[in-house]
This record gives structure tokens, C-alpha cells and sequence, in this order.
């Protein structure tokens, strides 16, 4: 058995597909006033990621000497190193769930699954200790940011020409930057756009009903569109990838609550 296997596990809670599972059941389930405000500080907290890491190019522990770190490990490394973005994204994402929640055990578990997620990124020796507390400070930063946007809707008030604005920056990206540009400014503009006008189940039946179909049709959606993108010209890389996670976020704010309507009753509408 590989000893780093425990290690990968965690780390895997820090990847793209489980922060959108966990952003989608956190909406339908939970809190679907708070998913804007939750999803607007994640995907200002991966831009503002992405701009650090590449603008900086700090180097990884494996960039002088491959073998401390293996090869599988590597393979979830995206980038340079400073600072984690696996360290950053969950906290603000797991952090902002928590602030947001305002449950004690709730910030036990989400503090739990930060940690382990941070610790599993210095064992496979992927990152150094200051890139994942510097990763740590920006991803509370942003959690702070889900919460008061969520107390304060006023500030991340809906503005129609904003999520366009967005995916036209996007489209207009050099194709020498990096990916991470175009699929940032897809979320924001997604999360910008889209306002949940639904209320979470109250049966455990409407529950696990959201949870599996919804999130059946959101993968589904998810590996079409990045199917789909892949036939694409080069040169479309980065509008296909706007599109595709400025998609994706609809689907899951308006669409899956459109077709489950029987569970994610519209009758009151949740706050812009």
C-alpha cells in the first residue's frame, strides 16, 4: 500500500469536483440564501489565488529535488507554490460554510477538515509550511467575506451587466495565461448572476432525493461540458472554460432547483 494513500485521500477534499459538491449541497440542503455570498468569496478567493501563485512564482519543495515528493502527489500540485491553494480554497469554503452556519460542531468538523486538508499538503511534501498558513490567513479572509456578504446582501447586491462584463474579460484572456484565469472569472460570474429563489427541503426523503439527483445532473453537466470543451480549438480554451463553470454554477443555482421544484419549493424566494 502506498504510504502517501491516506495523505492523497485528504487532499482530494481540496479539489475542484469536491468544492462543487460541497458548494451544491451546502445550497440545496442548507443555506440556499447563503450559496451567492459563498460562492462569490470562493471565486474571488481562486482568482486572487491564482494571481499570487503565478505573479509571485515561488518555487514548491519538489522544484530542486523531485524525489521528496511522489509522483502522484506531484500530479496535485498545479502551479508554483505560494501560497496553498488547497490551504486557502478550504478554508474559505469550509470556514465560510461554518460562518455562515453558526453551529459549534459545525465549526469543529469544518476546522477538522481544514487541517487535514493543510497537513496532507506539507506530508506529501508538496507544499512549504509558509505557503499553507499563508494560504490559511487569505482563505479566512474570504470566509469572513461569505459571512458578511450573507448578513449584508447589499454588497454583493445584482448588477445585470457585471456577470457579461466578466465572461467577455474571460474570453479576451491571451491564451498564454494560465487556465485557472478563465475558470475563476466563469465562477464569479456564474455566482454573480445567479440568485437561489428556493427553500431547502424539510423531509429527509426531499434530502437525500436533492442530494443524489441533483448532484447526478451536476457531475453529468460537469463532464459533458469539459467533453464538449475538449473538441474545441485551442484558441477557444479559455471562452470554453468560462462558459463551462459560468454554466455549471446556473445549473446548479436555478436549474437542479427548476427540475426539483417538488423539494426546493419556490414559494419564497431567498434574498438577492
Amino acid at each position: 500500500m502506498n504510504p502517501d494513500s491516506l495523505w492523497l485521500a485528504l487532499t482530494a477534499l481540496g479539489s475542484d469536483l469536491s468544492f462543487i459538491v460541497l458548494l451544491a449541497l451546502y445550497g440545496w440542503l442548507v443555506h440556499p440564501n447563503g450559496l451567492r455570498s459563498l460562492g462569490i468569496a470562493f471565486a474571488l478567493s481562486y482568482l486572487v489565488n491564482s494571481a499570487l501563485k503565478y505573479g509571485l512564482n515561488l518555487p514548491r519543495p519538489f522544484t530542486a529535488d523531485p524525489s521528496v515528493a511522489g509522483a502522484a502527489a506531484q500530479a496535485t500540485a498545479g502551479g508554483p507554490g505560494f501560497p496553498s491553494g488547497h490551504a486557502q480554497l478550504s478554508a474559505t469554503l469550509w470556514l465560510g460554510v461554518a460562518a455562515q452556519w453558526r453551529r459549534a460542531w459545525v465549526w469543529g468538523v469544518c476546522l477538522l477538515v481544514v487541517l487535514l486538508i493543510s497537513a496532507s499538503r506539507l506530508a506529501l511534501h508538496v507544499h512549504y509550511p509558509a505557503d499553507v498558513l499563508g494560504g490559511l490567513v487569505l482563505g479566512l479572509l474570504f470566509a469572513a467575506l461569505a459571512a458578511f456578504g450573507t448578513a449584508r446582501p447589499a454588497l454583493l447586491a445584482f448588477n445585470g451587466w457585471l456577470p457579461a462584463a466578466l465572461l467577455i474579460v474571460a474570453c479576451l484572456l491571451p491564451g498564454s495565461l494560465p487556465e485557472e484565469y478563465s475558470r475563476g472569472l466563469g465562477l464569479l460570474a456564474g455566482f454573480w448572476a445567479a440568485v437561489p429563489r428556493y427553500q431547502a427541503p424539510t423531509t429527509w426523503a426531499g434530502r437525500i432525493s436533492v442530494a443524489v439527483i441533483g448532484l447526478v445532473v451536476l457531475i453529468a453537466v460537469y463532464l459533458a461540458l469539459g467533453a464538449l470543451a475538449g473538441l474545441l480549438p485551442a484558441a477557444l480554451d479559455n471562452p470554453a472554460r468560462a462558459i463551462r463553470y459560468f454554466v455549471l454554477v446556473l445549473v446548479a443555482v436555478q436549474g437542479v432547483p427548476a427540475l426539483l421544484r417538488g423539494w426546493l419549493s419556490p414559494r419564497l424566494p431567498a434574498l438577492p
